[in-house]
């Protein structure tokens, strides 16, 4: 079985708006689903032993779209989601900000959890979107895969 990316279930962007959890868990809850997996990654104030002060995000949007919605046709087909969601911050960001959602619906929890955990793994590593990190004594843009 292939998952269909132009019938899958979810909602994929990237964004400058600020994130909530919500819409996401619309987006993919249906009436056969028993779990609804949410993960919110936030901006913290210190990264190895460095003081953060903000975070800036930046994407190229379609591609990082593309990509997601890639990731959620992969996990629909491994784990039999029925729905995924992945939406990504881009711009200025301070610390206790949401820079990531991700939702994922299937009839049990544990493949929602896995689904939704690998779901992350597979973002950060793959999806175009770089994070400059603002320290308290200088600044550094990482690249994919380092958030």
């Amino acid at each position: 079985m292939h998952a269909d990316t132009a019938s899958l279930r979810g909602l994929f962007e990237v964004t400058g708006e600020p994130l909530s959890v919500d819409d996401l868990v619309t987006a993919v809850l249906t009436d056969q689903d028993g779990a609804v997996v949410t993960f919110i990654g936030t901006v913290r104030d210190n990264h190895h032993d460095r003081k953060v002060v903000a975070l800036e995000y930046e994407a190229y949007p379609e591609m990082a779209e593309a990509e997601m919605r890639r990731i959620g046709a992969e996990m629909v087909e491994k784990y039999g989601l029925h729905g995924i969601a992945m939406r990504h911050r881009v711009g200025k960001l301070g610390i206790g900000e949401i820079s990531v959602v991700i939702a994922t619906s299937a009839p049990h929890r544990r493949e929602a959890f896995e689904g939704c955990s690998e779901a992350l793994d597979m973002l950060k590593a793959t999806v175009p979107v770089w994070k400059k990190e603002y320290f308290e004594d200088g600044e550094v843009w990482v690249g994919v895969g380092a958030g």
